[in-house]
């Protein structure tokens, strides 16, 4: 039997944005929610993600949405997440209903600062960007080449 595990996504993987049917399209939606803590929340990166840094107390409460997911859900998601690799990482979150209610505790994905050049943003409380270019849209440049990214559907950046 496969342990329930709460996730709160608050950028790409929430419903209506790029990554969302690829890893929670069959997830069982808890609702809407919010940190209860301040953290910092922004676009940032050569592939305007969102990214959130574990930094409680710093930044804005952010909202998300909260999912059930099994632990074969989790590990696909931990992939898409580039989980392992240098600056990524999954961590717990204590937060609560947008509407209130009791808190609660669910895993979150953040990033390190390091990942975050270019900033695009000042901190969100809430992710509605969409200028983020999806794994399959980027087209790697060499280092020596120019710094702008490209985006098969946007063009240089």
């Amino acid at each position: 039997m496969s342990a329930t595990i709460r996730l709160f996504v608050f950028g790409t993987l929430k419903r209506g944005f790029a990554l969302h049917e690829r890893g929670l399209a069959r997830a069982h939606y808890r609702g809407l929610f919010k940190t209860r803590k301040p953290y910092p929340m922004l676009i940032a990166g050569r592939w305007f993600a969102p990214m959130m840094f574990d930094e409680p107390g710093n930044g804005t409460t952010v909202k998300g949405e909260l999912y059930e997911v099994d632990d074969r859900t989790l590990r696909h998601l931990d992939l898409l997440e580039s989980i392992g690799k240098p600056g990524h990482f999954r961590g717990l979150i204590e937060l609560e209903r947008v509407a209130g209610g009791d808190p609660c505790i669910a895993f979150a994905y953040f990033k390190s600062r390091s990942l975050a050049k270019p900033m695009h943003s000042d901190y969100l409380s809430t992710y509605d960007d969409r200028r983020f270019i999806p794994p399959e849209q980027r087209i790697e440049r060499a280092p020596d080449q120019s710094g702008r990214t490209y985006s098969k559907d946007a063009g240089l950046r």
